[in-house]
C-alpha cells in the first residue's frame, strides 16, 4: 500500500513527523526548564498557560511518559518512511544513506534546535505546547498509565514515590543568590534591604545592643532637680527607671506621658512612678528576626538584654533592628558619626574603643569582621591578647589602626585610616 503513495506525499509526511518530533522535544525541555516560583506566581495571577503547565507538572511521570511515547512513535514512523523513500529512489543501497541523513535531520531540526530554543525561552514554548499536551494526555492516559507502571514500581523499590511531587524549597543562601543576581529587576537599595532581612537570623541582640555602661536612664536616688533636668534634656523618648543600679530596674517611662502630666501641674516623684511601665527583658543570644517578631507580639519598642543569671547586659530597641534592615534613619552624616566617630583633617577618624563594630560598618561603609568581639576595643585586645600602650599600630582586616589612648582595662581611642584599604583594593 505504501508503494502506491506518491513520493512527494512521503516527503511531506516525513517533514510533518520531524516537526512533531521537534514539538515533543521542545515541549519536554521547555516544561522542565520552567522557573517553578515564577510559574506559581503566574498561575496565581490566572495565566492560562501557567495553570495548564502547573497541572501537567504535578505528575511529571505521566508528562514524561506522554512526551516519550509521542516522540518515539513519530521518530520510528519517520524512520520507516525514510527507509521506503530510500528504497524507491536508491534501492537497497539507499537504506544506509537514509539512516545517516535522517539522523542528522532529527538531531539538528528535532532535537538540538528546539531544545536549545526551549531552554532559552521556556515559557514561549511550554505554555502553547500545553494546549496540545493536555488533551493528548487525556486521550492516551490508559496507555501512558500502563507504560508508567513498571518504572513507577522500580522507583517505589528505591523509595521514590510519584504520587506527590514535593514543592521545590529554597535555602536562605540560594535566596541570597537569587536576590544578588536579580540585577536591574530589583533596585540596588532594595537588594541590600532584602539581604539584610536574610542576615537577621545570623545576628543576635548582643551585636546591636547599647552596652550596659552606656545606657542612659533615670536613677531614682538622684536629686529630684537633677532628674527633672535629665527629663527635659533627654534625646530619647523612652528611659529606663532604676534604683541605684541598672540591675534594680523599675521599668520604663515614656517622656510623652511625663509631658502630659507637666501640662496639668508640677511633676512629682509620685507622678513619675504612676506612668512607669513594666520593663521588658530579652534573653541574650536571641536572633534579630526572632526579636523583631517578639517586639511586634508584645507591642514593645525597647527591651533590656539579660544573661543567664538575669544580669542586664545592654539595651536593644526596635529602631536598632530596623536600622539593620534599612540603614541609619538620620540624613545628617555629622549626627550619625558625632558620638563615637570623629573625622580628622587628614582623612583619618578618631574612634572610641567602645564603638560597636556593626554600627561602624553600617555608618562608615567599612567591612571590619563581625564574627568575634562586638566592640572595637574587644577586637583589638583579642588580636593583641593584651591591653596595648598608646602609640601601638596594627593592621586589622586591611585597616591601619593606631592606639591613641588607653585606660587600665581597655582601649579608649584609636585612629583609623580607611583610605589605605581603599588604595590597596584599587591596586588589586
Amino acid at each position: 500500500m505504501l508503494h502506491d503513495i506518491p513520493i512527494w506525499a512521503l516527503f511531506l509526511a516525513l517533514a510533518l513527523l520531524v516537526m512533531f518530533s521537534a514539538f515533543f522535544s521542545g515541549s519536554e525541555t521547555g516544561l522542565i526548564s520552567l522557573n517553578r516560583y515564577r510559574l506559581r506566581h503566574l498561575a496565581k495571577d490566572g495565566d492560562p498557560g501557567a495553570i495548564r503547565a502547573s497541572e501537567l507538572l504535578k505528575r511529571p511521570d505521566r508528562l514524561i511518559g506522554l512526551i516519550l511515547l509521542g516522540n518515539n512513535f513519530v521518530n520510528i514512523l519517520a524512520s520507516s518512511i525514510a527507509t521506503i523513500i530510500a528504497l524507491r529512489l536508491l534501492g537497497d543501497d539507499g537504506i544506509m544513506v537514509a539512516t545517516l541523513l535522517l539522523t542528522v535531520v532529527i538531531l539538528i531540526f528535532a532535537e538540538i534546535t528546539p531544545k536549545t530554543l526551549a531552554a532559552i525561552h521556556p515559557e514561549r514554548i511550554a505554555f502553547p505546547a500545553t494546549l496540545l499536551l493536555k488533551p493528548l494526555l487525556r486521550l492516551l492516559f490508559p496507555l501512558v498509565k500502563v507504560l508508567n507502571t513498571i518504572p513507577n514500581g522500580l522507583l517505589r523499590l528505591m523509595g521514590v514515590s510519584q504520587e506527590d511531587v514535593k514543592s521545590h524549597s529554597i535555602s536562605s543562601e540560594e535566596l541570597r543568590t537569587v536576590v544578588n543576581e536579580a540585577g536591574a529587576m530589583i533596585p540596588r537599595r532594595h537588594q541590600k534591604m532584602l539581604l539584610s532581612i536574610l542576615d537577621l537570623e545570623k545576628v543576635t541582640v548582643e551585636d546591636i545592643m547599647v552596652p550596659r555602661n552606656e545606657i542612659g536612664g533615670i536613677d531614682l536616688e538622684d536629686d529630684w532637680e537633677a532628674i527633672l533636668n535629665q527629663i527635659s534634656t533627654s534625646q530619647h523618648t523612652r528611659l529606663p527607671i532604676f534604683q541605684g543600679d541598672i540591675n534594680n530596674v523599675q521599668g520604663f517611662v515614656h517622656l510623652r506621658n511625663i509631658l502630659a502630666l507637666q501640662r496639668t501641674n508640677a511633676l512629682t516623684r509620685e507622678d513619675l512612678m504612676k506612668v512607669i511601665r513594666e520593663a521588658y527583658f530579652v534573653p541574650e543570644g536571641t536572633p534579630l528576626n526572632t526579636q523583631l517578631l517578639n517586639f511586634q507580639k508584645q507591642r514593645r519598642r525597647i527591651g533590656l538584654v539579660v544573661d543567664e543569671y538575669g544580669d542586664i547586659q545592654g539595651l536593644v530597641t526596635l529602631d536598632d533592628i530596623l536600622e539593620e534592615i534599612v540603614g541609619e534613619f538620620t540624613t545628617d552624616p555629622a549626627a550619625a558619626t558625632s558620638k563615637d566617630i570623629h573625622p580628622q583633617e587628614d582623612g583619618s577618624f578618631l574612634v572610641d574603643g567602645s564603638a560597636n563594630i556593626r554600627e561602624l560598618n553600617r555608618i562608615m561603609h567599612w567591612d571590619l569582621s563581625t564574627e568575634g568581639p562586638k566592640t572595637l576595643n574587644g577586637m583589638i585586645t583579642e588580636y593583641l591578647e593584651t591591653i596595648p600602650e598608646a602609640g601601638t599600630s596594627m593592621l586589622l582586616d586591611g585597616y591601619p589602626i593606631e592606639i591613641v589612648q588607653t585606660g587600665s582595662s581597655s582601649v579608649k581611642t584609636v585612629r583609623i585610616d580607611p583610605s589605605y584599604k581603599k588604595r590597596l583594593s584599587q591596586k588589586h
